[in-house]
């Protein structure tokens, strides 16, 4: 476990989060749901999160870890208050920022430009702040010539790479990262693996999900693993990630 004693940034009381599925059927039974209204023909319901609980101290690199479907992209988004709890308790300290999904925040019509200021409205920036670290957040992306195209032109990796130097200029108490690395070519992941060391010098709280076990490792001094929604270990993370590789 982490030795860090600084005031808690995160915490997460009993979580519980619910999901219903919706299979599909033989036009007959869909048929029959249709005429009789029956509760439960045609869905099912997992549990992404299962009473979970574990707290986050101010400065903490964490990572949640786990197989596909363990509920950790759903627990991130539980702290970034894109989901709510179906129960139980989450409560973070601080300006929140998050790359949860490549573009998120964008309008597809609207210019680079114009989505700089759009989505550093929506991270809490003031217009002033914008202002101030517009030229910054557009060397960081290395697209000045496009930065006046409709975003919707834009590769993945622009998309990338504009996402997450709005965000890394918002200056945050608590950053989030979802797998945003996988996307974009390596000297980029460099350059964000950088910002991202450099915030934890900073003494900023780093949860970053990813299905890399080396990357995480580098970047992270916490592991927490989810399987099926229920936390399994909690822990340093070189234990955690030689615990995930034992259930492989």
């Amino acid at each position: 476990m982490s030795t860090n004693t600084g005031a808690v940034a995160i915490s997460a009381e009993h979580v519980v989060k619910r999901f219903t599925l919706r299979k599909t059927r033989e036009l007959k039974e869909l048929a029959v749901w249709l005429l009789t209204k029956r509760r439960g023909v045609g869905t099912e319901s997992f549990l992404a999160s299962n009473d979970v609980s574990f707290e986050v101290r101010e400065g903490e690199t964490l990572a949640l870890l786990g197989f596909n479907g363990s509920g950790k992209s759903t627990m991130l988004k539980m702290i970034s208050g894109v989901l709510t709890p179906d129960s139980g308790r989450i409560r973070t300290k601080g300006r929140l920022a998050g790359l949860i999904e490549v573009g998120a925040g964008f309008h597809h019509d609207l210019t680079g430009r114009e989505n700089v200021y759009l989505n550093g409205a929506i991270l809490g920036m003031s217009e002033k702040e914008i202002d101030e670290k517009f030229e910054s957040i557009i060397d960081f992306a290395e697209i000045g010539e496009f930065i006046d195209t409709e975003v919707k032109f834009y590769s993945s990796g622009m998309y990338l790479r504009l996402a997450f130097a709005v965000a890394v200029h918002t200056d945050p108490d608590i950053f989030l990262i979802d797998e945003i690395l996988a996307v974009g070519d390596e000297p980029f992941q460099r350059k964000c693996i950088a910002r991202i060391k450099q915030f934890s010098e900073m003494g900023k709280t780093l949860i970053v999900v990813s299905h890399d076990l080396d990357l995480v490792s580098r970047i992270c001094d916490r592991g927490i693993v989810l399987q099926r929604g229920v936390k399994t270990f909690d822990g340093q993370i070189d234990e955690a990630v030689s615990w995930l590789r034992g259930q492989a």
